[in-house]
Parts: C-alpha cells; sequence; structure tokens
C-alpha cells in the first residue's frame, strides 16, 4: 500500500547508477542520500562543484560530482559528451522558482529555461545511454498562472510575473514527461518517463521569490505546515524505483497532495494534452538545437 510507503522501503539499488540534477541541496540532495544509502552510485550534477562536493562528503555511499548548469545549454552539452557508460536513471529535479525576470545564457527566460529547456536537452542527449527510467521533478503549481503554455512567446516578455512563469515551467515538465513517454513507447525502448511532485516540503526554493512578501510567508509555511525535504523526496523516490506505468505522476497522498506518502495523483487538463505536448516537444528541439534522442524523428 502506498499509504504506507517510506524510504525504508526502497529497494536495493546496487549496481545502479543515477545522475541527479541539483543533488547538492534540498530534496535533490534528499533523494541522492536515500538511493546512495541503498546501494546506487550517485552522480551529483551541479552547478557548483564546491558546494556538490561537500553535499556529497555527508552522504554514505558511492557517489561522484560532475558540474552542470541548465541555465547554460552549452555546459548541457558539455555534461553529456563527457557520458560515457549506461545510465540506469536520471532525476530532472533541479530547479528554480519564483525569480525575478532575468534569462538563461542563450536569452531564455530563466524558469522555463531552467527547470524545462535545459532537462529536455539533458535527458535527450543522455537517451542513448539510459537503460529505466527519467524521472522529472514537476510541482502542484502547474495548475496555476494561466494554466497552459504561452507558444506565442514562452519567454513572457512584457507580460512575465514570477507565478505564471513557474507554473508554465512545472506544466511544460509534465507535457515534456507525457510526450517522451509516446515516444519512448514508439521506439520500442523499455526506458520509462515518469513524474513526481514533493508537495510542500520545505527547501532553499522558497527563499528565491521575488517577491519579499511571499519570501516572509513562505518561510513561515516551511517551519509551521511543511514536511521536511526527506518526506519531500518520497515521491521522486517512489517514481525512480516501484513499477508504475509509463508518465504516471506520483505526489503525496494528504489533503491538497500537500503532504503524506507518496501514490500516483491527477493533473490538470492541459497538462495531459497530448497535442500540447507535441507541440511543446517540437518547439523545445527548436531552441535548444537538440533533437530526439533516440534517432528517428517520431510524429
Amino acid at each position: 500500500m502506498t499509504d504506507k510507503w517510506n524510504v525504508t522501503r526502497l529497494p536495493d539499488q546496487t549496481g545502479r547508477t543515477a545522475v541527479i540534477t541539483g543533488a547538492n541541496s534540498g530534496l535533490g540532495l534528499a533523494t541522492a542520500e536515500a538511493l546512495a544509502r541503498a546501494g546506487a552510485h550517485v552522480v551529483f550534477a551541479v552547478r557548483d562543484l564546491a558546494r556538490g562536493g561537500a553535499a556529497a562528503a555527508t552522504v554514505s555511499g558511492s557517489t561522484e560530482v560532475r558540474r552542470l548548469d541548465l541555465a547554460d545549454l552549452d555546459s548541457v552539452r558539455e555534461f553529456a559528451d563527457a557520458w560515457d557508460r549506461p545510465l540506469d536513471l536520471l532525476v530532472n529535479n533541479a530547479g528554480v522558482m519564483m525569480l525575478p525576470e532575468q534569462r538563461t545564457r542563450q536569452g531564455f527566460e530563466m524558469q522555463f529555461g531552467t527547470n524545462h529547456l535545459g532537462h529536455f536537452a539533458l535527458t535527450n542527449l543522455l537517451l542513448p545511454y539510459l537503460t529505466d527510467r527519467v524521472v522529472t521533478v514537476s510541482s502542484g503549481a502547474h495548475r496555476f498562472g494561466d494554466g497552459v503554455i504561452h507558444f506565442a512567446d514562452v519567454n513572457l516578455r512584457g507580460r512575465y510575473t514570477p507565478v505564471r512563469a513557474y507554473a508554465q515551467s512545472k506544466l511544460a515538465n509534465l507535457l515534456f514527461t507525457l510526450e517522451l513517454q509516446r515516444r519512448l513507447t514508439e521506439a520500442g525502448s523499455a526506458v520509462r518517463a515518469l513524474a513526481a511532485h514533493p508537495g510542500y516540503a520545505a527547501t532553499n526554493l522558497q527563499s528565491h521569490s521575488a517577491n519579499p512578501l511571499a519570501r516572509a510567508v513562505m518561510a513561515i509555511g516551511n517551519r509551521v505546515f511543511a514536511q521536511t525535504d526527506k518526506a519531500g523526496a518520497l515521491p521522486t523516490l517512489y517514481a525512480a524505483s516501484q513499477d508504475l506505468p509509463g508518465a504516471a505522476y506520483v505526489g503525496p497522498a494528504g489533503l491538497g497532495e500537500m503532504r503524506g506518502a507518496p501514490t500516483l495523483v491527477g493533473r490538470s487538463t492541459a497538462a495531459g494534452d497530448p497535442e500540447a505536448a507535441r507541440r511543446l516537444w517540437t518547439l523545445s528541439q527548436e531552441l535548444t538545437g537538440v533533437e530526439w534522442g533516440l534517432g528517428a524523428k517520431t510524429g
């Protein structure tokens, strides 16, 4: 029963290799700790090697640290070009949340560029090495904002708000998972694409909000209402280790999906739209210059 599933029920991970983006803190570090403790070799894919190394040093198990800046597609390519062995699990965990308006190195809106485009490129570039699954961390906030992808201008020039941009990026994570699974199935691949969200977990993401009042409110919420980062990592760990259908979405079982043990959860109508998923994939290929990772075009 998922209502009793916790980290003690994580299956043995011996012999498996996992790459976790943003593994130096918060949900990423909690995910890395659990997988390494269960026997996996965990690669910390992080922007800051010093911080990543310090975090990895706190983890009991087999780890290594490699540099990856998801806001720079050149860095994403460098990371992928250096990869040369089978990869069982890719956890697309890193993200930024409700920032003041800013751009990635290639000029994309920072939240869409980091949370979606960087992971889109990384996943496709590593796909030839993947053997089991990709887990992409989304959010219940995919329902917020306008609830759509702004295809005419995903960079939201002239209409940027931190919430609108964050919601769009998290919706993109779910549409990416949906289309990735469709393509994997069509290609006859055994790799599965899944998504997860942590509910309301206390992490350092909330401290990046563009709104000082929002930062203060979220700081109080972190202390009073939020579950720990270790509890918030459970949906990701469940998606990474259990026999689930492709494109499944995992979140907390409690009221409002804010906290609790992991279970399969629903998504907005927009997040389940296959046509929007295909359209986003095509746009993402054009913006990143990264093609479908298993070769021949599909759809």
